[in-house]
């Protein structure tokens, strides 16, 4: 408690119900999104000084640069910074655009590591901090409709455990998140079944778990990651039958 949190992505789905629990626990939320006016809807909800709004596009460096350095100068070092910012399109081979897969990697892993190259100097030069990356389920293997999400999501946790090992030496706590599906405005575009879907509550209620706990990926729900897990781990031979099967082909 009394930490000061910044969240990206923080206007809808996860990041916002993440930023509800950060308040009540008692911390002060740094809420970034580049749709200010649901960052000020939400904080007329909480009606709490403690929910701070700033307008961010995480994919744009220069004003990453200039909003860290104002937000460290009002409220101080930030204790936490959970790099939510996130977005999705299915990319299925009929339709495959460039333009698609270019903006989830812009946003997905660009995002990310702009927010890392100002966060990580000065969390090393304190010797303390944590830092969680958003994945997914979907970056254990590449999934149907999803080349562009997939990819984006594994370069999100290839980047996580790249900088694990050297962060922990300087005091530095990094963790990657990996959710299964989960009820947010992105999710809604999919027109297929999808397994083990939760609330965004309970979503960010395991998120908060995690991040109290020393695991490296905050993976859940535990089945649904068991059997990507599987898949990850089965040859080629038998993945693509397999996976071909599942989708009708």
């Amino acid at each position: 408690m009394g930490r000061k949190v910044l969240i990206t992505g923080a206007s809808s789905g996860i990041g916002a119900e993440l930023s509800r629990l950060f308040v009540e626990w008692g911390d002060t939320v740094i809420a970034c999104a580049r749709s200010f006016d649901k960052l000020d809807a939400t904080a007329e909800r909480l009606d709490s000084e403690r929910f701070v709004p700033f307008s961010l596009d995480v994919t744009d460096i220069t004003a990453v640069e200039k909003t860290v350095a104002e937000i460290e100068d009002l409220h101080g070092p930030i204790d936490l910074a959970l790099l939510n910012a996130g977005t999705y399109s299915p990319t299925p081979a009929e339709s495959f655009g460039a333009s698609a897969v270019h903006t989830m990697m812009d946003v997905n892993v660009v995002g990310i590591s702009n927010m890392l190259s100002v966060l990580m100097p000065e969390m090393m030069e304190r010797g303390r901090g944590q830092l969680a990356l958003m994945s997914s389920v979907a970056a254990y293997r590449g999934l149907p409709m999803a080349a562009g999400y997939s990819a984006s999501k594994a370069a999100v946790i290839a980047m996580g455990e790249s900088l694990k090992a050297e962060l922990d030496g300087h005091g530095v706590k990094l963790q990657v998140i990996c959710p299964g599906f989960v009820k947010t405005p992105l999710t809604e575009q999919n027109t297929f079944p999808m397994p083990y879907l939760m609330d965004v509550d309970d979503a960010a209620r395991r998120i908060m778990k995690g991040l109290e706990s020393s695991r490296f990926q905050i993976a859940f729900p535990r089945r649904f990651v068991f059997q990507l897990k599987l898949l990850q781990m089965m040859p080629d031979a038998l993945y693509f039958p397999l996976i071909k099967k599942a989708i009708g082909l």
